[in-house]
């Protein structure tokens, strides 16, 4: 490979750009945990009636992960499960959203909140630079 060739190739070559710190340090995984937490919690407050599917549905996951987070969250005591007396379909159940669960809620909630804030100044901040590139460019 001749001087030319390779000096080519490291101006072709992308420098990588540094990327900033993220604002928050909980790992993404458990950020979309405490996420799921709180949309089911939220829905279940607001619709306490609702069956899996719908959870599912309106979540955007799968039925076997709706099941899988309702039971977290039975089994963690922040969500009781009742059987409908009076109902055709035996296997219906109100999701009721305990005492635990509603503090559990709030502090999701908090949490949620601040970070959503934090990405739309992040985004805010992203916006306000690209007009001023583009304003340059004009």
């Amino acid at each position: 490979m001749t001087s030319l060739e390779t000096c080519l190739i490291r101006q072709a070559s992308p420098t990588p750009v540094p990327q900033p710190p993220s604002p928050d340090p909980t790992p993404r995984s458990t950020r979309i945990q405490e996420e799921m937490r709180f949309k089911v919690l939220r829905a279940l407050e607001r619709q306490p009636d609702l069956s899996q599917r719908q959870l599912a549905d309106m979540l955007g996951v799968s039925l076997g992960k709706a099941n899988y987070l309702l039971h977290a969250l039975l089994d963690k005591g922040l969500l009781k499960a009742r059987n409908f007396r009076n109902s055709q379909n035996k296997l219906a159940y109100a999701y009721l959203v305990t005492p635990g669960g509603l503090a559990e809620k709030a502090a999701l909630t908090r949490g949620y909140l601040e970070r959503k804030s934090q990405e739309y100044e992040a985004l805010r901040d992203e916006i306000d630079k690209l007009k001023l590139e583009l304003e340059q460019l004009q």
